[in-house]
């Protein structure tokens, strides 16, 4: 893939300097417009080399790729939304399954996330070639941020550009691995590995990463925690359930209230609402991108835009489909679950409202919430320790539900693996996880139709269950092959 850098290579891009402490940093990534250095002046300082850790977190956050729409396509991918203005800038062909390699999501998100590594994988050279003006906490620290987010960034790239690791235990081709930093347009040729390899180098990251990272420090910074909640994630993709209980035993106490013992306090709040008031960083999040009026997502990538209603500053680009996950009782009428409190009806649409700030749409970006560890212990010990199971679930559903007993039929063996699939589409729903849950259960995706149009089934690994690997790398790459 071409790495285009600034003035015919010389330079590469940063981000403003701001100081943080190892232990608390402030919102280092609401900052000024990046700047240009000379390539042999980027790890000349700690300053310096701060910038670059903070350019790392800013490509991720970028409106191409966490910082929107990635969340977006896997979301309007699953049966949950339906389309109100069928626009092809804003996911209309994701959401209809009729990408090619050359449509612009394809293209763009690759671009984005591969721009990402690429700034990783400089940190982690930049760092160990500079490392003597660093403490060697900060040094470790500082390349294990670097992993951490290179492991993020290629998961990401997984759940849409290859299939599921259950379709036969990772043997499929995956996405090429660059583990060096490009300076110039050299490395652009380099096969695809297999979507084993990929995990392996995944976790490679993490388990490299976890001793290094900071055990308590601000959530718009990856932490010990942090890597480990990844894991949870990575491990059930790959349908590992036993290294999905090792990891979270490490972040979720053995019975309730739910609480990390170590690190940062991370538990559930005690309202949903408090996590989506709009600039989130408390005891729930695990990782969040901030967003700030000079430094948002940009034009057409933000998630209040999509979703929101137009009074309240959304484009009203994407409803809740009626028989989706919104016919649970959890959003009937009458209903006392707080989370039906993060939706509005206006007409006879139901709208998503978990992201409220109006222009320049300033919400964070929830990356790992607690919530979402608790429901990958409890999907992962359904078998092992049902008890348990069902006391995870149930902690999540009366966070928002004080007082709710599920009956006793869901919560039998045959049906409580059901039970937490369905609340993970309610407790999550909006941030990104139904279509990579569909693909590593081994599912379909489901038709779809509305007033603007309609989506077809999708069944397991058939032609468009994966989206193509981009136009533009496969013209700049020579090894590199489609699905």
């Amino acid at each position: 893939m071409k790495i285009k850098l600034n003035d015919k290579l010389k330079y590469l891009f940063i981000a403003a300097p701001i100081v943080f402490a190892t232990s608390c940093k402030k919102d280092f990534l609401n900052t000024a417009p990046d700047t240009a250095l000379p390539i042999e002046d980027a790890f000349s300082s700690p300053a310096r080399i701060l910038s670059q850790v903070n350019g790392v977190y800013a490509g991720i956050k970028s409106g191409q790729f966490y910082g929107g729409r990635y969340l977006i396509y896997n979301d309007i991918r699953g049966e949950d939304f339906i389309v109100n203005k069928p626009n092809g800038v804003t996911g209309l062909d994701t959401w209809r399954f009729n990408v090619t390699s050359g449509t612009n999501e394809v293209v763009n998100l690759w671009g984005a996330i591969y721009a990402a590594i690429n700034r990783a994988n400089l940190v982690i050279e930049g760092v160990n070639a500079n490392a003597s003006i660093l403490t060697p906490a900060i040094a470790k620290q500082y390349i294990a941020e670097a992993k951490f987010s290179r492991a993020l960034c290629y998961y990401s790239l997984l759940q849409l550009y290859a299939k599921p690791y259950i379709t036969d235990n990772g043997a499929s081709l995956g996405v090429p691995l660059r583990l060096k930093g490009e300076k110039d347009l050299l490395g652009n040729d380099l096969k695809r590995s297999t979507v084993a390899e990929v995990y392996t180098q995944i976790l490679k990251d993490l388990n490299e990463a976890e001793p290094d990272l900071a055990s308590a420090i601000a959530v718009t910074h990856a932490s010990r925690n942090t890597a480990i909640a990844l894991k949870t994630r990575v491990y059930l993709s790959m349908g590992n359930l036993a290294s999905v209980v090792t990891e979270a035993n490490k972040i979720v106490s053995a019975t309730a209230p739910f609480v990390a013992p170590s690190g940062n306090a991370n538990k559930l709040e005690a309202n949903i609402a408090t996590v989506f008031a709009g600039s989130y960083v408390g005891s729930e999040a695990l990782l969040s991108l901030p967003m700030a009026d000079l430094d948002a997502p940009g034009t057409q990538n933000q998630l209040a835009y999509y979703y929101n209603i137009e009074s309240a500053g959304g484009n009203q680009e994407f409803f809740l489909n009626p028989t989706g996950i919104l016919a649970n009782a959890v959003f009937a009428s009458g209903s006392t679950d707080a989370r039906k409190g993060l939706t509005a009806v206006v007409g006879t649409n139901t709208w998503l409202t978990k992201f409220k700030k109006p222009s320049p749409y300033t919400d964070y970006i929830p990356v790992i919430r607690y919530a979402e560890v608790l429901l990958n212990l409890a999907e992962a010990t359904v078998v092992s320790d049902p008890a348990r199971s069902i006391a995870l679930l149930t902690a999540v559903r009366q966070r928002s539900n004080p007082g709710y007993i599920f009956p006793a039929t869901d919560l039998l063996p045959a049906n409580l693996k059901n039970t937490i699939l369905t609340e993970r589409r309610i407790e999550l729903l909006g941030e990104g996880f139904r279509s990579p849950d569909v693909m590593r259960l081994g599912a379909g995706f489901v038709a779809k139709s509305g007033t603007q149009g309609s989506a077809p089934a999708i069944p397991f690994n058939t032609a468009g269950y994966i989206w193509p690997i981009s136009a533009n790398e496969v013209q700049n790459n020579k090894l590199i092959v489609q699905n």
